[in-house]
C-alpha cells in the first residue's frame, strides 16, 4: 500500500508541533541553566576574592570545580527530566547535540590549554575564557531561535558580545585584569543562564 505524502501545510504543522513540544520541554526545566549560571557565578566571585586577597595564582585551580560539578550534575538532571518529558522529538535532539558539541569542545580546549602549559610553560588560559564566551553563546542563540525563546536569544547575544570583547583583548595582548574583566564574565553568565533560567521556570509555573 502506497504511503500518503504530506502536503506542504501538513509538513509545516508537523514541524511547528515539534518546535512547540521542544519549547514546552525546555520551558519546563530551567534548572540546568540555573545550575551552570550560579555555579559559574559563585566560582568566579570566589576566585576573584581569593586572587585579590592573596595575590596567589594557585586559586585559579578553583575554575576546575565548574566542569567537575557541572559535568556530574547535568547528566543526572537531564536524565530525570527526559524520563518525565517522554519521547524526544527531532528538535529536542538538535538542541541536545548543540550543547553536546559546545560542552565537548570546551573539554577539548581545557586539555589543549593543559598540554600547552605542560610542554611549553606558556599559559593560554585567557583563550579558554574567550572560547567559552563564543561557543556557549552561539549554542544558546541557536537554541533560542529554534524554540523561539527571546530570553535565550537575547542572553546569548549579550554573552557573545562580551566574548567578542574578550577575543579582541586576547588577540591584542591586553591583560584581562580581574577588577574589570571578572564583572564582565559574571555578567555574561547572568545574562546567558541565570536570567533565562528563571524566565523559563516562571513560564512553566504559569502554564501549570
Amino acid at each position: 500500500m502506497e504511503e500518503r505524502k504530506l502536503t506542504e501545510k501538513e509538513s509545516l504543522e508537523v514541524i511547528t508541533s515539534m518546535i512547540a513540544r521542544t519549547k514546552q520541554r525546555y520551558v519546563g526545566d530551567g534548572r540546568i541553566m540555573l545550575l551552570w549560571g550560579y555555579l559559574v557565578g559563585i566560582v568566579s566571585i570566589l576566585v576573584w576574592i581569593m586572587l585579590a586577597a592573596t595575590g596567589q595564582s594557585i586559586w585559579n585551580l578553583l575554575w576546575f570545580a565548574i566542569p567537575v560539578i557541572g559535568g556530574i550534575a547535568t547528566p543526572i538532571m537531564a536524565r530525570k527530566h527526559q524520563i518525565r518529558s517522554g519521547i524526544m522529538t527531532f528538535s529536542d535532539k538538535v538542541t541536545s547535540r548543540l550543547w553536546t558539541i559546545a560542552g565537548g569542545s570546551e573539554f577539548v580546549t581545557i586539555l589543549v590549554c593543559i598540554c600547552i602549559q605542560y610542554f611549553t610553560g606558556s599559559s593560554c588560559w585567557s583563550a579558554m575564557l574567550a572560547y567559552t564566551l563564543v561557543a556557549m553563546p552561539m549554542a544558546e542563540i541557536a537554541q533560542g531561535l529554534l524554540i523561539k525563546e527571546k530570553s535565550l536569544t537575547l542572553g546569548g547575544a549579550i554573552g557573545l558580545s562580551i566574548g567578542i570583547v574578550t577575543v579582541c583583548c586576547v588577540a591584542g595582548r591586553i591583560p584581562l585584569g580581574a577588577n574589570w574583566y571578572m564583572p564582565l564574565f559574571i555578567l555574561a553568565f547572568v545574562a546567558m543562564m541565570i536570567v533565562p533560567g528563571h524566565i523559563l521556570n516562571n513560564k512553566a509555573s504559569r502554564e501549570k
